[in-house]
């Protein structure tokens, strides 16, 4: 069963929009006519929508794409003469509205898949490069082209991009401001697959579907794990190696193990 709801709309008409298949989330940017530009409203809208999925612990994957065939042109500029006029309005906004909704998304303790299509530039890419898995169709365009706006990107929001494709293809992308395709993308390491379009839904069902079989503590604890050693190069501390291997007495532990010897598929319950 399928269920949608939207999360705080905003009058303006930009949206996320959240929909539930069983244990999967699927958000969807949509703001029709801009090639979902993302209003002030949408970025506070993904914020609160990633909060919710994560508090459910029914949800064990969870996708994000745009609507109408474009994942999304960056931020709405038509906003910014009144949400960037000052310093402190630039502030503002690129910390607590921007900065929040990136840390939601990264944040999630499920799995994010990015389904890219169309543009994803700018603020889209920001999105992006919180996911944890990003596929692409070929004919989808990347790039961060804000050097033509006269500014830099904030520092909250290049961590995610830094570690993703790394301090030269960071440079290369914000000094240059190009607009790049897919196979570029995928060999600096922005992308996971890339995928003919006609079978772009196919390849991202398959990942959901790969995702459900697994156990969905260990992503959670792939995921947690990958974020510490990312962010730190400090050793673990035993109270951390204590928490990473409480997996141990979990029913999911011992379910994948019986049914590997008893030659059946698994079936996790999350505990």
């Amino acid at each position: 069963m399928t269920t949608q709801a939207t999360v705080n709309p905003q009058p303006a008409a930009g949206k996320v929009i959240l929909e539930r298949e069983g244990a999967l989330a699927k958000v969807v940017l949509s703001h029709p006519g801009r090639l979902n530009a993302i209003t002030v409203g949408m970025w506070q809208q993904l914020r609160e929508t990633f909060i919710a999925i994560a508090a459910d612990p029914q949800i064990r994957c969870v996708t994000v794409r745009g609507a109408d065939g474009q994942f999304a042109a960056g931020a709405d500029i038509r906003e910014f003469p009144q949400v960037r006029a000052d310093e402190a309005a630039v502030m503002r906004y690129h910390r607590d509205i921007l900065a929040p909704a990136l840390a939601a998304v990264a944040a999630c303790p499920q799995p994010v898949i990015a389904v890219i299509e169309g543009v994803c530039v700018g603020g889209g890419m920001e999105i992006a490069a919180q996911c944890d898995l990003r596929i692409a169709a070929s004919g989808a365009r990347f790039g961060v082209p804000i050097n033509r706006l006269g500014f830099p990107m904030a520092p909250d929001e290049m961590r995610g991009l830094l570690a993703l494709v790394g301090r030269a293809n960071t440079l290369a992308i914000l000094l240059e401001g190009r607009v790049f395709d897919a196979q570029e993308a995928l060999r600096m390491g922005l992308l996971t697959r890339v995928v003919e379009a006609a079978r772009l839904d196919e390849e991202a069902q398959a990942s959901v579907q790969a995702i459900l079989r697994g156990a969905p503590l260990a992503a959670r604890a792939n995921k947690q794990i990958a974020a510490r050693l990312t962010a730190s190069a400090a050793a673990l501390s035993e109270a951390e190696y204590q928490h990473f291997f409480s997996y141990a007495d979990s029913r999911d532990h011992k379910e994948g193990v019986r049914a590997f010897l008893a030659g059946e598929k698994p079936i996790f319950h999350g505990e």
